[in-house]
């Protein structure tokens, strides 16, 4: 299953990381739908009923744009049909945030967006999931592979651009996951609400000691293209494409995260499940601290972490005492 992610990149940062190439092979940048690039915000620590961002078909909003041109839209997690009847969305009685993929043609509430071509991607830094041992659950962060070597500026995500096209993003290799939306409407009236549920399959086999059920990845630009286009690509063909994949890796996090409330870089970081301190880094890990660690104001502002006011000299104390901090220490001596 899935029931927590992160995603911490800035809105503008999440656009330039979703570049793709159209059916003649032009990249282009997705832009966000009208009003929906505010309602998103960065978390270290994402829980149903929060907003997330999710690739979808343009078509969706707007019959005349192209087949294959893609847009950014803020959606709630879990899915609220569009035949729901009250008023108040968390007045639903079941849980819709994960949809079993071998369940979709059995139950209206998939079955309907499926075969209407509701088809998105969400979008995601990766997502936690709990391993239960015999007393506990221990936490995991898991994600795709990330290729950057460890010493390349975390500030520099993206080289420079070919021919007025989109700027390749080399920063955080965003996780893609295969999802269905609905938009429903309040009975009494008011603003649309566009949701979405997680297709989940089988755990590959790297996962299966963590759990076994895990999110139906799509894997490269050419499985986000067929998934998305609803015009081209019917529904039982795209569902083709959910399969189990073996392509995530991991690793162990704090159990700060088992609070929603927890937002945060502690949520993300490495942890060593036998000494209880920060591991040897691995190249995808080494990436992620040196992320975590850039300084961008799209994760220290719009994460909505707050700090307490603090004199310069207690704020710097604190924050070298980290464990954080003293993450990016160990990892600076191994180099």
């Amino acid at each position: 299953m899935c029931g927590r992610t992160a995603c911490t990149l800035a809105p503008d940062e999440v656009s330039r990381a979703c570049v793709y190439r159209d059916r003649r092979g032009h990249r282009r940048q997705p832009r966000w739908k009208d009003g929906d690039r505010e309602k998103y915000r960065p978390s270290y620590n994402k829980s149903p009923q929060s907003m997330s961002p999710v690739l979808v078909s343009q078509r969706h909003f707007d019959e005349s744009a192209p087949a294959d041109e893609c847009v950014l839209a803020s959606m709630r997690w879990g899915l609220i049909p569009s035949w729901f009847k009250e008023n108040d969305p968390s007045k639903m009685q079941y849980s819709t945030s994960n949809c079993r993929s071998e369940n979709i043609l059995q139950k209206k509430s998939y079955k309907d967006p499926l075969l209407k071509g509701q088809r998105c991607v969400i979008l995601a830094d990766g997502f936690y999931e709990w391993q239960k041992l015999e007393k506990n659950k221990q936490p995991f962060f898991i994600y795709f592979p990330q290729t950057r070597t460890p010493d390349q500026d975390p500030e520099d995500h993206q080289t420079k651009s070919v021919e007025g096209a989109p700027p390749e993003w080399t920063g955080w290799k965003l996780l893609t996951m295969a999802g269905l939306f609905d938009c429903w409407t309040p009975p009494d009236g008011g603003e649309a609400l566009y949701s979405y549920s997680i297709i989940t399959v089988n755990a590959s086999p790297n996962l299966q000691s963590i759990h076994n059920r895990m999110p139906a990845v799509l894997d490269g630009e050419e499985e986000v293209r067929r998934w998305l286009d609803f015009g081209k690509v019917k529904s039982l063909d795209a569902m083709s494409l959910l399969q189990s994949k073996n392509i995530l890796t991991f690793h162990p996090v704090s159990s700060v995260v088992n609070n929603s409330r927890n937002n945060n870089p502690e949520c993300l970081q490495p942890l060593d499940l036998n000494s209880k301190k920060e591991p040897k880094p691995t190249a995808s890990s080494r990436m992620m601290t040196s992320w975590l660690s850039s300084g961008s104001p799209s994760k220290s502002k719009e994460a909505g972490v707050s700090e307490r006011k603090e004199d310069g000299k207690a704020k710097k104390k604190r924050e070298s005492s980290g464990t954080l901090q003293q993450w990016l220490q160990k990892k600076a001596r191994t180099k």
